[in-house]
């Protein structure tokens, strides 16, 4: 919608987890340095948590992307799966054709002699659940029994868990302590830190096409970081809101103004308690649609 208003050749703060724009922050790099090493062990289950919004969608698809060739890796971006689904999903994602009337015991055995054969390739197969928090009980009893598949000298599936630490308060529980035990590595996605939430603000600029003076002052961007306390995510969108309430003054630099109609919008951002700041931002937004409907008339690019 702002795009051309402000020079932008794509925008900066979209919610599509896109790896273009991944930046070396230092808990993200951690995370994806104890993934890459402990993956080179072969053994037992990997697990990366952390609260809604901090990365880990950005961080998995980036361990994908980078993936040496000799890894194989099924990937399961919705685990809501009863055990039966999941053992279907795996052997689909491990490129096996079947007939739906087979049971699950030739099923699984299927599944063995696809990982066995792939092995006798030279691939490590991994096994990489996104939103982990969301599996079953039943289903989190059989991703563990997947993974007493094995030959005499090592485990023929690897598999990484990204979730909720909300998935930590079940893990807790006594009847999960065998899963908890094949565990070999955790890692927790911290909240970035201010320095960390700015540096953040202004590389998605950069990449994003920016050019020239900042849209965000120093004073701005700590203004955001503040109100997003640490998550990514809630930055994306506060910055999104402050650049759609400045387009639509006509601004080209974001003010304090403009900031606290963001924060003021924005449910989980720390709250700036002014209806009419809320209500600026509505008359805001209304008036970045009626420009680019304008723009789009005149047959121009927003």
């Amino acid at each position: 919608m702002y795009l051309k208003h402000f020079r932008l050749t794509e925008p900066p703060y979209s919610l599509t987890p896109n790896t273009e724009f991944f930046f070396g922050l230092a808990p993200h790099v951690e995370a994806l340095q104890v993934l890459q090493t402990t993956l080179q062990t072969g053994e037992g289950f990997i697990k990366v948590t952390g609260e809604v919004g901090t990365g880990k969608t950005l961080i998995c698809r980036k361990l994908i992307n980078e993936l040496p060739e000799r890894y194989y890796c099924a990937y399961l971006p919705n685990p809501y799966l009863s055990p039966d689904e999941l053992r279907w999903a795996v052997a689909m994602e491990l490129g096996l054709k079947h007939s739906s009337s087979i049971g699950q015991q030739q099923l699984s055995g299927l599944i063995q002699q696809q990982l066995m054969a792939l092995s006798a390739y030279g691939h490590s197969i991994i096994l990489v659940l996104d939103e982990a928090q969301a599996l079953p009980d039943d289903s989190l009893e059989a991703l563990r029994l997947f993974t007493n598949l094995e030959t005499e000298s090592r485990k023929l599936l690897q598999v990484v868990l990204f979730a909720q630490p909300e998935l930590d308060e079940r893990l807790a529980l006594n009847k999960f302590r065998q899963l908890r035990q094949r565990i070999t590595f955790s890692y927790r996605l911290r909240p970035l830190t201010l320095e960390e939430s700015t540096a953040y603000i202004q590389h998605r600029l950069k990449v994003a096409g920016s050019e020239g003076s900042a849209l965000f002052t120093p004073t701005n961007a700590k203004r955001l970081a503040k109100a997003a306390h640490g998550v990514p995510r809630l930055l994306n969108i506060l910055c999104h809101k402050a650049l759609l309430v400045c387009f639509g003054e006509g601004r080209t630099q974001v003010t304090k103004q403009h900031v606290d109609a963001a924060v003021a919008d924005t449910d989980d951002a720390l709250p700036v308690r002014n209806t009419v700041l809320r209500w600026s931002l509505g008359v805001a937004l209304l008036t970045s649609m009626s420009l680019a409907a304008l723009y789009w008339v005149k047959g121009g690019v927003v």
